[in-house]
């Protein structure tokens, strides 16, 4: 587990900076025995990424088995890669009190540093979530799916609504500055609109390779002043590459080619 003392974004800059890299490897493995799939992918890669990102349906889809290697490879990884930050992507957001119940299964139970976030129900569905002052909210903010427009594109009052979800996150709901952002790399053009409204918070940005991101384009356009401030996640074009060790060296490579 992190340094609690800590919380999750000093954590994750700690590991940006000591692994020089920008890279999330999503495990999202669709195998027999999913534990030892994992396993062999981080081995490989551990020193490659500044974070490991599960997505829970790969695990629920399976029932039991698939939550207790779920369990599993999180608690490995706090064992055996504990400056690693584990990013659960499960999308939650319900009300009050039950958001609190699914903030004590992926923060008690299951050990996650940060979770992915709906902010579609407001700031008092996520509040059980917010107030984990060590560990992460990545709020959905501009998606990387074709299909992100349909409500994120919607306009109130000369603004568009993912445009409105950023600006409730940086100045309503970072009270205890542990929010990120989702911003998918397949629209860069939003993301650099994105960084000017959120200054140098950090992005998780989906959407690189099986997706169609382009690398170059979402580093330039949502590096922060830091030179840092985005977590690119890549799955498939990793995890099932022939050598997922050579191929995640390749993009943080790319990524941190572009970041000069």
């Amino acid at each position: 587990m992190l340094n609690n003392n800590m919380g999750f974004k000093d954590n994750l800059d700690n590991i940006v900076k000591n692994n020089n890299s920008l890279l999330c490897v999503g495990l999202d493995p669709e195998a027999d025995n999913i534990f030892d799939f994992n396993k062999n992918i981080i081995d490989a890669t551990y020193d490659m990424v500044c974070a490991y990102k599960p997505n829970i349906a790969f695990y629920e889809a399976v029932g039991i088995v698939g939550i207790e290697q779920l369990k599993k490879t999180i608690d490995y990884l706090h064992k055996k890669y504990p400056e690693i930050p584990v990013i659960l992507d499960a999308k939650r957001g319900d009300i009050g009190h039950t958001s609190a119940a699914y903030a004590r299964y992926i923060f008690d139970y299951l050990q996650a540093d940060a979770v992915t976030l709906h902010p579609y129900l407001g700031k008092d569905a996520l509040q059980p979530f917010l107030d984990w002052k060590d560990k992460g909210c990545i709020i959905l903010c501009r998606t990387s799916n074709p299909g992100a427009g349909e409500f994120q594109d919607l306009e109130s009052n000369g603004k568009k609504l993912y445009q409105i979800v950023a600006e409730k996150v940086v100045n309503e709901w970072n009270f205890n500055n542990n929010c990120l952002l989702v911003v998918g790399a397949t629209y860069p053009q939003e993301l650099a609109e994105l960084r000017k409204i959120c200054g140098d918070m950090t992005f998780l940005v989906p959407g690189i390779g099986a997706q169609g991101g382009d690398t170059e384009k979402t580093v330039k356009a949502g590096i922060n002043s830091h030179g840092a401030g985005i977590i690119i996640s890549s799955s498939r074009g990793i995890i099932y590459a022939k050598d997922p060790r050579a191929e995640a060296k390749k993009l943080r490579d790319m990524i941190n080619n572009y970041r000069k």
